[in-house]
């Protein structure tokens, strides 16, 4: 039987990044303050990811009229696509939405 690709938990953790406390939602999978995330799924929620690397948040996609965070790993290199929450520090994505892909992740860098 196949494992399904989605797997919702609910778990609360605190940011490597900033330190901000997150109340998870089952679908929480990065930072709402800082928006960096960690590398521990290979499909969402499974946890089966041994990189453990943090992951900057580094471009901002429209996709069917919602916004898409984009994170690469500062471990092994991969970028991973996630859903924007209504609890995300909304400035943040303003900024990474208008700087050239490349360079915007140093803008958001241990913000707090």
């Amino acid at each position: 039987m196949d494992e399904k690709k989605f797997q919702k938990r609910i778990e609360n953790f605190t940011c490597e990044n900033c330190g901000t406390k997150i109340k998870g939602d089952g679908y929480t999978n990065h930072c709402s303050n800082c928006l960096w995330s960690k590398h521990v799924d290979i499909n969402p929620g499974d946890r089966k990811e041994t990189c453990k690397g943090l992951m900057k948040p580094i471009g901002i996609n429209l996709k069917e009229g919602e916004y898409i965070l984009i994170h690469r790993c500062l471990k092994c290199g991969k970028e991973m696509k996630n859903k924007i929450s209504k609890k995300d520090n909304f400035d943040l994505i303003t900024k990474l939405s208008q700087k050239p892909h490349l360079e915007q992740s140093d803008t958001i860098r241990k913000h707090v």
